[in-house]
């Protein structure tokens, strides 16, 4: 189910990574096709500032999967509310704070971007100030847009994602058009027609927030300094991978414009926009493993984990390597979609084949490291960001540069993500003290993680006549484990009630491949009972609330269930049902 699971949830995260990098590839594709190589290099100046805000989205972003991933697979409702409050807040503020500042200190911020100062003959720095001032009315939807993604994600919700997605890009290219064929507003009105772009994404997706069914309450009395620590805490990891983009980005700027000038720029403007869409496929996936693994984490479920980790490099090998393959023989073309300056076109299109040499790699690399803030490894996550998005890689195109100018600063790319992706390994072999390429070995969660599998009963099925031996396996692994024959009986009972009213009722209502889960673990020498199936919404604690008068045999079977066991817990996760029932 794990594997279906994270396919499932791998389109919608790919297309939701795209939710800002589709609006500045689409703006940087008209500017350099209709607004010429100067606003193409504006608009490569002001990157920097459009990835500091994405990088306090993806800072709270990755604060809810960690934080919010972890109360629902804990089943703590109170929890769960306190974190999307504090995100709301969070995303609320911090957008309107960078407002005011770009606002007010537009100027000095080209300054600093490498734009110059303003004077009549300084096109870039005017061209740059426009374009900041045109996009940032749009940075608290763009910022709402980015913490709306794990709650879809969380709620199964993952439609409307694709919806508002794909809104918001058709929004986006038409708004361009009309601005550069009707308007003639320059990069100011491409600012504009991005903002507009993402507060279309915003209603689409806010609009979930406010259904009945809606499993997140915005509660202010919920707030508590706490939560926003938890929150800012686990978002840090996340936090520092995208303001080092952001220094490598202004780094590169530096070594471009002395090595190439503004042609140089201009071409790693066309490769940067081009690769953050590569990039979006390299973060979704990452994106999925960071959500599962921390709710498999909170849950202590190993061998979910390191099937986690054998998912996300199969899909990062697959997915990224075929991008790879089509971009390198594509890029002529892609790159003929922002430039028409052949000068800069060929820097371009040699640049972006050199780029997407290091995707796959990327791909690694920024799995492993979600992947280890899922499981609480946040100083290592840390470190991994840092080397990977601003040390090895500048380092690399600084040194290489020397040598090969232009060259050397495409080939820092590739050789970034392998030193990156060295060092992760070799951190791997010494945690396991052998060395091993086993994802076992890479999950870095040891046998002493939760229970012993020994003491783990796990089956997935999907068929009525399964029901009657599953019960019965479990009935004999909890006797084999120490518990009477009463109690192993009374779990046999459980897993089968639940079991047939689920393919019953469950089962029938959609054409949906549907499995369920049972997962018995023996902690402290008493069984705690998970079932977990991929069904419609049902909360049987509901159910039973509302016919507890009844004395109907259709909810019989429920009852009988809740009158056995001492404590249970329901949760709905990434669309999932998920009962756990402590004996």
């Amino acid at each position: 189910m794990i594997k279906k699971l994270f396919r499932q949830m791998l389109l919608t995260q790919i297309l939701s990574s795209m939710t800002v990098m589709v609006c500045m590839l689409i703006d940087s594709i008209m500017i350099g096709r209709f607004l010429g190589v100067d606003s193409m290099t504006a608009y490569g100046l002001a990157s920097p500032v459009l990835l500091v805000f994405a990088a306090f989205g993806n800072l709270i972003s990755a604060g809810v999967q960690v934080v919010c991933g972890k109360t629902m697979g804990t089943g703590d409702r109170k929890g769960t509310n306190a974190c999307f409050t504090v995100s709301v807040v969070l995303a609320l503020v911090i957008s309107t704070v960078g407002v005011v500042i770009i606002l007010l200190f537009t100027g000095p911020i080209c300054t600093l971007l490498g734009a110059g100062h303003p004077h009549p003959g300084n096109d870039v720095f005017f061209l740059t100030r426009d374009y900041l001032r045109g996009f940032i009315i749009g940075a608290p939807a763009f910022m709402f847009a980015q913490i709306m993604v794990p709650y879809m994600q969380l709620s199964g919700n993952r439609t409307r994602l694709v919806i508002a997605v794909a809104m918001m890009t058709v929004g986006d290219i038409i708004f361009d058009l009309v601005n550069v064929l009707i308007f003639h507003g320059g990069t100011l009105g491409m600012g504009l027609a991005s903002s507009l772009s993402y507060y279309i994404a915003f209603i689409i997706g806010i609009a979930y927030f406010f259904k009945k069914e809606c499993i997140f309450r915005f509660r202010p009395k919920l707030m508590r300094q706490r939560v926003v620590g938890q929150v800012l805490l686990a978002g840090v990891p996340t936090l520092i991978n995208q303001l080092s983009l952001v220094l490598l980005t202004f780094v590169l700027n530096k070594i471009l414009l002395d090595v190439g000038g503004n042609l140089a720029v201009a071409a790693y403007s066309v490769i940067s926009s081009a690769g953050n869409i590569c990039y979006s496929f390299s973060s979704g996936i990452a994106s999925v493993a960071l959500m599962l693994s921390s709710i498999f984490y909170s849950d202590e479920d190993k061998n979910a984990l390191r099937t986690v980790v054998s998912t996300m490099c199969f899909f990062s090998f697959v997915i990224c390597g075929a991008v790879t393959v089509a971009v390198f023989f594509g890029a002529h073309w892609l790159v003929a979609l922002f430039l028409e300056n052949r000068a800069a076109e060929r820097l371009a299109v040699w640049g972006m084949r050199l780029f997407v040499m290091s995707l796959v790699p990327c791909a690694l690399n920024t799995c492993f490291k979600n992947y280890y803030q899922g499981i609480d490894r946040v100083g290592l996550t840390q470190v991994i960001s840092v080397l990977q998005n601003f040390v090895l890689p500048a380092s690399a195109a600084f040194i290489l540069s020397r040598f090969m100018k232009i060259t050397g600063v495409w080939l820092g790319f590739l050789s970034g993500e392998l030193l990156t992706l060295l060092f992760i390994s070799l951190y791997v072999f010494r945690a396991n003290r052998r060395i091993s390429l086993s994802a076992k070995a890479y999950s870095l969660i040891g046998d002493d993680f939760g229970v012993s599998d020994k003491d783990c009963f796990e089956v997935s099925f999907d068929k009525m006549e399964d029901v009657s031996r599953v019960a019965k396996e479990a009935s004999v692994f909890c006797l084999a484990h120490g518990q009477d024959e009463k109690l192993s009986s009374l779990i046999a009972l459980c897993i089968e009630e639940m079991s047939r009213n689920t393919i019953e009722h469950g089962f029938k209502k959609d054409d949906k491949e549907h499995n369920i889960d049972i997962r018995i673990l023996i902690k402290d020498g008493k069984p705690v009972l998970r079932i977990r199936d991929n069904c419609q919404h049902f909360d049987p604690l509901k159910d039973l609330e509302l016919h507890k008068d009844e004395a109907s045999e259709e909810h019989s079977s429920i009852k009988k269930v809740m009158g056995m066991v001492t404590n249970i817990n329901y949760v709905n996760t990434l669309g999932f049902n998920n009962l756990t029932l402590i004996m």
